[in-house]
C-alpha cells in the first residue's frame, strides 16, 4: 500500500512539472518560437475533451451498459472527420474580430449585445458546474481509493469532517494552479502558449497511463482480447455487453451522438483550446485526423477493462468507475496504480484549468466589465492602468467557480455516476448550438431569437435535469420527480407534459431544444433585425469574402488622436503591451504615427479588436465609442453600402468572365465602377446633417402655432410677439436647410460654380457694406486692410462673398463687448492671396481649433453656452474655400481673440505675367 505523503508528493510533483512546462512555454513564444504553433501539440490539446469521464466514467458505463460509451465519441469524431469546416468557418470569424470566448462569440454575431453575452456567461457557468465536480469527485475518490483500499465502500468519497474535505482541498489546489496557468498576465491576443503545451503533456500522460492499464487488464491478467472476451461471452450477465445498442436502445445512442457533437463545438474548454488557442488554420487539416485517432486509441481497451472488472468483482464489490484503478491495486501492481492515478489526475486538472480559465474570460468581459462601466465604476477618460483590476476578477472568478462545483459536489454528485454527471453539462453546453450553428450559416437569425431560445432552452434544462439531481440527492423533496410540483403530474420532471417512454437524457434533450430551437426560428422570422445585426451576420456568415481590408464592423466618422487610443488600449492591456502592438500595426501597414496625429478608422478598428481580447467585443466598442469625438456612421446606410458593394463586385466578376467573349465588356466593368464611386460619393457623410437643429426650430413654431390656434383672444401685443418668433424661426428653419442642401451637394460634387477672376479688393469691400448694418447694429468698429495692387484670384464671386460674410458674422458673434473691434486684411503670401478675419473677443482654445471647422460644430460663447446658429457656416467655409484649392484655419489673433485665415490661389493670368 503506497502511503499518503507519495501519493501528495507525486500529485504535486507532477502539477510543478506541468507548471514548468507552462512557464518555458511562454517564455518561448516570448522569444517567437511557439511551442503552440505545432500542428501536433494543437492537436493533442483538443484531447482536453478526454476528462475524467473518459479515463474512469467510459469504464463505468462500459460495465453497466456495454458499448453505450462509443456514442460519447462517435459525436465528436463525426464533426471533425465530416464537417471540419464548421472550425474552420468559425476559427476564422473569432481571428478576424478578436473574439476569445463563446459568449463573446454569441454576442458579435447578434450585434454586439452585452446583455446576450452575459445570460451566454451564466449558462456556460451553471452548465460548466455539474463538470467540474465531476472532476472533483474522480481526484477524491481516486486519491482516496488509493490510500484506503479495500476498505472504502464503493461510491464513498472523501470522508472526514468538512475542514478537512479531500475534495475541498483539491478543489483549492486546482483554482491555484488554474491562476498560474492563465492569469498571469493579460494578453490582447489571449494566446496562453504554454497552457497549450502543458495540456498537450497532460495528453500524452492520460493516453499511456490508460494504455499501460489497459495492456496489464488483456495481457497481464487474461491472455489477450480473444481469451478475455470468451470468457466475458460465456457468462450470460456480461454478453449482453458484447451487443450494440445497450439497455437504453438506439435512441439514447442518436441522444448521445447529438450531445456530443454539440459539446465538441459548445463546451466553453473545448471552443477556447479549439478556437482561441489555435495560431494557424491549416493545423485543423492535421487535427481532422489526429484527432479521431487519439479518441479511438485511448477507448480501445475500455471494454476489456469494464469486463475484466465485472468478472472480478461480480458482487459489486467495487465501484465501476474506478476499475482502472482497482484492478492494478487487487493485482498488487502499486506502480502501475499510481501510474493510472497520475493519468486519472491528468484528465481531470486540464479539463478543470481550460475550463476555469475560459469561464473566468467570460464572466470578466461579459458580465464584470460591463456591470462596472455601466455604473461608472470605471471611466475611460480617467487614468490609471486597469489591467490589474482585469487580473483580480479573473481571479476571483476562478476561485468562485471552483467553489461552485465543489458545491454542486456537496449537494448532488454522490447520487450520480461520472458519466451521469457529465452528461448534464453535456445537455447544458447544447443549448449553445442553434445560435452558433445558426449565426454563421444564416444571416437572418436575430437577437431576440438567440435571446429567447437561449433562456427558455436553459431553462427547460435545469427544470428536467438540474433540479431533479437535487431532488434526488435531498435537497429537494422526492415527490418534485415522482408527482411533480404542487402534485400536478402534468410538471414531473421526468415526464414533462406527459410526454413518456424516453429516457431522462432524451426527455430533457427534446424539450430545451425544441423551446430554444423553436424560439430561435420564429422570432427571428417574424423580428426586424437592427442594422448591427445584419452587418455582424454577413461578417459572419460571409467570413470568407470579408478578409483582413474588410474586417471591422464599424465605420467611424468622429475622430480620436492616436495619443488616446492608445492610451486607452493600454490601460486594459498594459502600456507596454499596447505601445508593441501599435507599433507592430504601424510597421504591417508602412506607416509612421505621430501621437497627436488623428487615427483613422483602420487603426481605430485594430485597437477595439485589442481591447476585444481583453474585455470582450461588446465592451470594447462601448470603450471605443465613449472617446471618439463624434458619431458613427448611420449603420443602416453602410449596410446599404455593403449591400450595393458586393452587387457590384458579383456584377464585376461576371463582366470579367464574359470580357473573353465580348470585347466591350472592359467598358462595362468600368461604367459599372464608375458609378459605384459616385453613388459612395452621394452618400458620404449625408446622415450627418440629420440632428436636433431641425427640431428644435419646429418645436418652437408648433408650440407658438397651437397657443395661438388654443386661445383666439391672447392679446394683440403678444399674438404679434409669437408671430414674430415664428416668422424668425421659420426663417431659421428655412437657412438651415438651405445650408444643409448646400454643404450636401459641395460634398457630392453637384454644386452649380460660376468661376471667373475677380479682384480681391472689391469683394471685401462691397462684403463689408452689406454687413454695415450689422456692425452698427452691434456697435462694432471695422478696420480695413486692403493694400494696393492685389493680384486677380479665380473663384466664384458670390461663394467667396459668403465665406466672408460668415467669418464676419461669427467675429461679430464673439467679439468683445462693449468696444468690440473687427480686422479684415488682405495679403499676398507663397500659397497665393491670404484673407484673415480677426476680432478681440476671448479666442478658441486650442483644444478645439481642430473641430471648429467640422459640422454641427458650435464654439462655446462667453457664458459658455452654445451660441446661436446652426454649425453649419464654417463647415461650408471650408468647402468652399477647398473647392478653390485653398485652405482655412484659425489661430490667435493681433487684437487678442481669435484670427481666422484662408488661402487661395491667384489666377492663372496673374501668375503667367
Amino acid at each position: 500500500m503506497v502511503t499518503t505523503w507519495l501519493v501528495v508528493g507525486v500529485s504535486f510533483a507532477y502539477l510543478g512539472l506541468l507548471f514548468a512546462i507552462a512557464f518555458y512555454g511562454d517564455k518561448r513564444a516570448e522569444m517567437g518560437g511557439s511551442l503552440a504553433a505545432n500542428p501536433y501539440i494543437y492537436t493533442l490539446s483538443i484531447a482536453v475533451f478526454c476528462t475524467s469521464w473518459t479515463f474512469y466514467g467510459s469504464v463505468g458505463l462500459a460495465a453497466q451498459s456495454g458499448l453505450d460509451f462509443l456514442p460519447i465519441y462517435l459525436g465528436p469524431t463525426l464533426v471533425f472527420i465530416l464537417w471540419s469546416f464548421i472550425w474552420i468557418k468559425i476559427i476564422r470569424i473569432c481571428k478576424v474580430n478578436r473574439i476569445t470566448s463563446i459568449a463573446d462569440f454569441i454576442s458579435a454575431r447578434y450585434g454586439k449585445s452585452t446583455a446576450l453575452g452575459g445570460l451566454v456567461a451564466i449558462i456556460a457557468v451553471l452548465g460548466t458546474m455539474p463538470y467540474i465536480s465531476l472532476q472533483l469527485k474522480s481526484i477524491a475518490t481516486s486519491f482516496t481509493l488509493l490510500l484506503n483500499y479495500p476498505s472504502v465502500a464503493p461510491g464513498l468519497e472523501a470522508g472526514g469532517p468538512f475542514a478537512f474535505d479531500t475534495t475541498l482541498v483539491v478543489a483549492l489546489a486546482l483554482a491555484v494552479f488554474a491562476i498560474l496557468f492563465g492569469t498571469r498576465h493579460i494578453d490582447p491576443s489571449e494566446h496562453h502558449d504554454g497552457m497549450v503545451a502543458a495540456i498537450a503533456f497532460e495528453s500524452v500522460v492520460k493516453l499511456c497511463a490508460f494504455l499501460a492499464v489497459g495492456l496489464f487488464v488483456t495481457y497481464g491478467i487474461h491472455n489477450g482480447f480473444t481469451d478475455l472476451f470468451e470468457k466475458a461471452a460465456a457468462i450470460p450477465e456480461l454478453s449482453q455487453n458484447l451487443v450494440v445498442g445497450g439497455e437504453g436502445g438506439y435512441g439514447r445512442w442518436i441522444t448521445m451522438i447529438l450531445l456530443s457533437m454539440a459539446a465538441i463545438i459548445c463546451l466553453p474548454r473545448q471552443f477556447h483550446i479549439t478556437v482561441v488557442e489555435n495560431v494557424d488554420e491549416s493545423h485543423m487539416r492535421k487535427a481532422v485526423w489526429l484527432f479521431p485517432l487519439y479518441l479511438l486509441v485511448i477507448n480501445i481497451f475500455v471494454l476489456p477493462i469494464a469486463l475484466s472488472g465485472k468478472m472480478l468483482f461480480s458482487g459489486g464489490q467495487a465501484d465501476a468507475d474506478m476499475f482502472v484503478l482497482t484492478l492494478p491495486i487487487v493485482h498488487d501492481q502499486m506502480a502501475l496504480a499510481l501510474f493510472a492515478f497520475i493519468g486519472g489526475l491528468s484528465a481531470a486538472t486540464s479539463m478543470v484549468i481550460v475550463a476555469a480559465i475560459a469561464l473566468s474570460t467570460m464572466v470578466c468581459n461579459n458580465l464584470v466589465m460591463p456591470l462596472l462601466i455601466h455604473r461608472g465604476r470605471v471611466h475611460v477618460r480617467e487614468g490609471g492602468d486597469v489591467s490589474r483590476l482585469l487580473l483580480i476578477i479573473r481571479r476571483t472568478s476562478i476561485l468562485l467557480i471552483m467553489l461552485l462545483g465543489y458545491g454542486y459536489f456537496r449537494i448532488a454528485s454522490e447520487s450520480y455516476s461520472l458519466v451521469t454527471i457529465g452528461l448534464v453539462s453535456f445537455a447544458a453546453a447544447a443549448q449553445f448550438a442553434p445560435a452558433i450553428i445558426g449565426g454563421i450559416f444564416w444571416t437572418g437569425a436575430a437577437r431576440r431569437g438567440a435571446m429567447v431560445g437561449l433562456a427558455l432552452g436553459f431553462l427547460a434544462w435545469c427544470y428536467t435535469l438540474l433540479l431533479p439531481s437535487f431532488a434526488q440527492s435531498g435537497w429537494l423533496p422526492i415527490s418534485f420527480i415522482e408527482q411533480g410540483p404542487w402534485e400536478i403530474g402534468l410538471l414531473k420532471p421526468y415526464a414533462l407534459f406527459g410526454l413518456e417512454g424516453f429516457d431522462q437524457l432524451s426527455h430533457a434533450l427534446f424539450w430545451s431544444m425544441l423551446l430554444n430551437i423553436g424560439s430561435y426560428v420564429i422570432i427571428s422570422l417574424l423580428t426586424h433585425q437592427s442594422p448591427l445585426e445584419r452587418i455582424q451576420g454577413t461578417l459572419f456568415v460571409d467570413v470568407f469574402k470579408h478578409t483582413e481590408g474588410r474586417t471591422g464592423s464599424h465605420y467611424w466618422e468622429g475622430t480620436v488622436t492616436v495619443a488616446d487610443l492608445e492610451e486607452l488600449v493600454s490601460r486594459f492591456v498594459g502600456s507596454a503591451r499596447a505601445q508593441k502592438a501599435f507599433e507592430e500595426f504601424a510597421r504591417r501597414n508602412d506607416t509612421v504615427f505621430k501621437r497627436g496625429q488623428v487615427a483613422d478608422s483602420g487603426l481605430m478598428n485594430y485597437a477595439e479588436k485589442l481591447l476585444a481580447g481583453a474585455i470582450g467585443s461588446a465592451t470594447a466598442r462601448v470603450m471605443i465609442g465613449s472617446i471618439v469625438k463624434g458619431e458613427i456612421v448611420g449603420i443602416d446606410e453602410v449596410y446599404r453600402i455593403i449591400d450595393e458593394t458586393s452587387q457590384a463586385i458579383e456584377y464585376s466578376k461576371k463582366l470579367e468572365q464574359k470580357s473573353i467573349e465580348l470585347e466591350d465588356t472592359t467598358r462595362q466593368l468600368q461604367r459599372a465602377n464608375d458609378r459605384l464611386k459616385e453613388l459612395d460619393a452621394l452618400k458620404d457623410d449625408f446622415l450627418s446633417t440629420i440632428s436636433h437643429e431641425l427640431r428644435t426650430p419646429l418645436t418652437s413654431i408648433r408650440a407658438f402655432s397651437e397657443i395661438l390656434s388654443d386661445n383666439p383672444n391672447v392679446p394683440d401685443e403678444e399674438r404679434h410677439h409669437f408671430l414674430s418668433v415664428i416668422a424668425k424661426d421659420s426663417e431659421r428653419l428655412t437657412r438651415l436647410i438651405d445650408q444643409i442642401l448646400d454643404l450636401a451637394k459641395m460634398e457630392a460634387g453637384r454644386m452649380q460654380w460660376t468661376v471667373e477672376d475677380v479682384d480681391p479688393a472689391i469683394v471685401v469691400r462691397d462684403t463689408m457694406t452689406l454687413m454695415d448694418g450689422l456692425l452698427q447694429d452691434k456697435n462694432v468698429d471695422l478696420i480695413l486692410d486692403l493694400p494696393e495692387n492685389l493680384p486677380m484670384v479665380r473663384v466664384d464671386r458670390d461663394k467667396f462673398m459668403q465665406v466672408l460674410i460668415n467669418l464676419v458674422s461669427n467675429a461679430v458673434k464673439f467679439c468683445g463687448q462693449p468696444e468690440g473691434r473687427i480686422a479684415v486684411t488682405l495679403a499676398v503670401v507663397e500659397t497665393g492671396l491670404q484673407v484673415t478675419v480677426q476680432d478681440n473677443g476671448k479666442g478658441v482654445p486650442a483644444a478645439n481649433r481642430d473641430r471648429i471647422f467640422d459640422k454641427f460644430h458650435r464654439s462655446p460663447g462667453e457664458s459658455n453656452k452654445a451660441p446661436h446658429g446652426t454649425g453649419l457656416g464654417l463647415a461650408i467655409c471650408r468647402q468652399i474655400i477647398t473647392f478653390f484649392g485653398g485652405r482655412i484655419w484659425v489661430e490667435e489673433g493681433d487684437l487678442g481673440g481669435a484670427a481666422f485665415s484662408f488661402s487661395i490661389p491667384v489666377s492663372r493670368n496673374e501668375m503667367a505675367a
